[in-house]
């Protein structure tokens, strides 16, 4: 598998060095292309200041940034039609299909369960 589209909650697992951040560095080590909506970098930016860290520059320097041209209205109404998301998950999804017109080629990586339940229905990988 050559790409995975990252939520943010993965991240900030690594970032804060939480239980289960070994596994998504190990994850996240396996993938050519890491992809995600730039609303993760605002997510972390605004949790690293709550907690007083440092921005970890490094974690999101090998990202490929998601920065849709249209209304991802289409790829909301499919995430929806899938289950109930609330709206920055909901943003992360829209944002994978947008990327990923067939998703089972593109993994899936959250720590989100609701999330990845939407992302599997959708077809995205979650190894």
């Amino acid at each position: 598998m050559s790409a995975a589209y990252v939520d943010t909650s993965a991240i900030v697992s690594v970032a804060f060095v939480e239980p289960g951040a070994e596994e998504i560095v190990r994850r996240l080590r396996g993938f050519r292309d890491l992809i995600s909506s730039n609303l993760l970098e605002a997510e972390l930016r605004s949790a690293c200041a709550r907690e007083g860290k440092p921005f970890p520059e490094d974690l999101v320097s090998r990202f490929i940034w998601v920065h849709p041209d249209r209304p991802l209205s289409r790829e909301m109404r499919a995430a929806l039609r899938a289950g109930y998301l609330r709206g920055a998950d909901l943003w992360h999804v829209a944002c994978a299909l947008r990327v990923a017109p067939r998703p089972s080629t593109v993994s899936f990586i959250t720590l989100d369960e609701r999330q990845a339940e939407v992302a599997a229905a959708l077809n995205f990988r979650l190894e």
